[in-house]
């Protein structure tokens, strides 16, 4: 697996890449440290260099600094990685509900793929007034994982749409309590509140 050509496959042509991926063995270490880590790198670097070197204005504040660029890069790394595991499991465990295959292997493929449009997304947190671009790009995840459910989880028709929308209320989910905690552990670790002195940089 080359993971520019996937990466590239994934997001232009995601039917027939799921094709190609269904009739690959599911490796889960290859794919989380071949794939995974990578992509999920990549974003968490743009987020410092976002965060932290350039920066950027709020309500007459510039906000920046190396505090906020660690912060910001380990809050996208570490929710990467957890949440694509976590969601793997919650997929699998949900897919005999869904009259789906249960294995792990091809419920890790389905996410960690559908993640790519999520962490390309991501490298537009480099600039961070255009970081809302990878926002809407990642949303573009979404219809990738619709259209793998059937091909690598052999999803009937009928509980597709089901099995789908149970699968995005889990991602939801994962994110906001991911996003809590480490919220609560590394912004009090930085020294990072929305009153510090670390917020408000400069004040025009």
């Amino acid at each position: 697996m080359n993971l520019i050509e996937r990466v590239k496959n994934i997001l232009i042509s995601p039917a027939k890449e799921w094709d190609v991926i269904a009739a690959e063995e599911p490796d889960v270490n290859k794919i989380f440290t071949g794939y995974v880590i990578p992509l999920a790198g990549a974003a968490a670097l743009a987020a410092f260099i976002g965060y932290g070197l350039i920066g950027f204005n709020m309500l007459g504040y510039r906000i920046g600094g190396i505090e906020w660029g660690l912060y910001q890069a380990l809050v996208s790394f570490i929710v990467s990685l957890s949440a694509v595991f976590i969601t793997a499991f919650v997929v699998d465990a949900l897919a005999p509900s869904f009259s789906s295959e249960k294995n792990f292997g091809r419920s890790f493929q389905l996410v960690a793929y559908s993640y790519t449009a999520g962490w390309i997304g991501g490298l537009f947190q480099i600039l961070p007034v255009i970081a809302f671009l990878g926002t809407i790009l990642s949303l573009y995840g979404l219809y990738i994982l619709y259209l793998g459910m059937p091909k690598l989880k052999n999803t009937p028709a009928d509980k597709h749409i089901g099995y789908f929308v149970v699968t995005l209320i889990v991602l939801i989910a994962v994110y906001i309590v991911i996003g809590m905690i480490l919220s609560a552990i590394l912004q009090p670790m930085f020294g990072l509140n929305y009153g510090s002195d670390n917020f408000r940089i400069n004040n025009y």
